[in-house]
């Protein structure tokens, strides 16, 4: 039975990325394991949790590492730039190696990490490898075709799945390591492709084979809910790495947790929108960092942010949501709401750079 245009059209599309997009393997010692986060190594079963089983019984990587997780990435440049996310490369003490395709190894260096979005730039050393277009998701459709490409599960590699574009500018907290931490990601695509775990930092194309978003969350416990960050963020990291040698992103400096009536109604506060600035009861930790632009601004634990740069904070729109529009050099007005007066105040637009991992 002849194929179909539509299927045609995936079928090439799958034959043009598929060279392009490598698994990636995180390894550490067994003894930095024990030491670190031992947790990893312990398996539940019924009532109780076994203890670390012996080194040899441990999956390894071809370095003779314990692998303790993976993810995909796919390379947008032939001398061995990869995209992937943030959460696959987090681990600055991890070794990382990247199989190709052509079922080549080779081990991997974490070039820089986006502090806002759920994106890293890696870097192997080889040369004419097959690379994947960068489209425009600020062009994408709503319904039009998307194609999810990565290692599933951590294993099975090449694995490809289909669907649509079912969202856009989506957000969600997603838990971003091993050790539980969440992140607020905002402006995602959502897809009813599938999208595993091992899947993590696979492209997300269109039918002309352009990367359209990096593969990055799922919903457990929810059927074809999968999301992607969109490209145009990684681009726009890419200029900064290009221009700068590091990813510059404006930092206020505050730890919060973002208003709604319940959140109102628990902490007796007057207002049921905006930043609540608290350390959320982490010991060691402050709600205002030290030499941020929230402490020069004179921005206090428990205040609340209402605007920032004359724009409204509520549980759509965060401090970082509009701190990506603010140019960096500038001065921005800050509206809080202290002891049940709304003050204004003015914090400068500071950068936070990571350079390398």
């Amino acid at each position: 039975m002849p194929y179909t245009n539509y299927e045609e059209k995936i079928i090439d599309t799958v034959k043009k990325v598929m060279p392009a997009v490598v698994s990636i393997v995180v390894g550490k010692t067994y003894d930095e394991i024990v030491k670190e986060r031992p947790y990893e190594l312990m398996v539940p079963h019924g009532d109780h949790v076994d203890l670390p089983p012996p080194e040899e019984d441990l999956p390894h990587t071809p370095s003779g590492k314990v692998r303790i997780g993976g993810g995909s990435g796919f390379i947008i440049d032939a001398s061995g730039l990869i995209l992937t996310n943030k959460h696959v490369v987090f681990d600055e003490k991890a070794e990382y190696l990247v199989t190709t395709a052509a079922e080549d190894t080779y081990p991997a260096k974490v070039i820089a990490r986006d502090p806002l979005n759920d994106v890293a730039i890696v870097k192997i050393e080889a040369e004419n490898l097959q690379v994947i277009s960068l489209g425009n998701s600020n062009a994408i459709e709503l319904g039009q075709t998307a194609l999810a490409v990565g290692t599933a599960l951590g294993e099975f590699q090449n694995t490809v799945s289909a669907g649509i574009v079912s969202g856009l500018s989506r957000f969600i907290n997603a838990i971003t390591d091993m050790e539980g931490h969440s992140e607020r990601l905002r402006g995602l695509i959502q897809t009813d492709a599938a999208i595993n775990p091992g899947n993590s930092g696979g492209p997300l194309v269109n039918l002309k084979g352009e990367a359209i978003g990096i593969n990055a969350a799922v919903v457990f416990g929810a059927q074809n809910i999968g999301f992607a960050i969109p490209i145009n963020k990684a681009k726009y990291d890419l200029d900064e790495l290009k221009k700068y040698g590091r990813i510059r992103r404006p930092f206020l400096g505050i730890r919060y947790i973002l208003l709604n009536p319940m959140l109102k109604r628990r902490f007796r506060l007057a207002v049921d929108r905006g930043a609540f600035v608290l350390r959320e009861g982490v010991p060691g930790r402050s709600a205002v960092i030290a030499g941020s632009a929230a402490e020069k601004a004179g921005i206090h634990e428990t205040d609340i942010i209402l605007e920032l740069n004359q724009i409204k904070i509520d549980e759509k729109t965060s401090p970082e949501d509009i701190l990506e529009g603010a140019a960096l050099g500038t001065k921005i007005p800050v509206r809080i709401l202290r002891d049940g007066k709304e003050e204004i105040l003015t914090a400068p637009v500071e950068e936070r750079a990571i350079s390398t991992g």
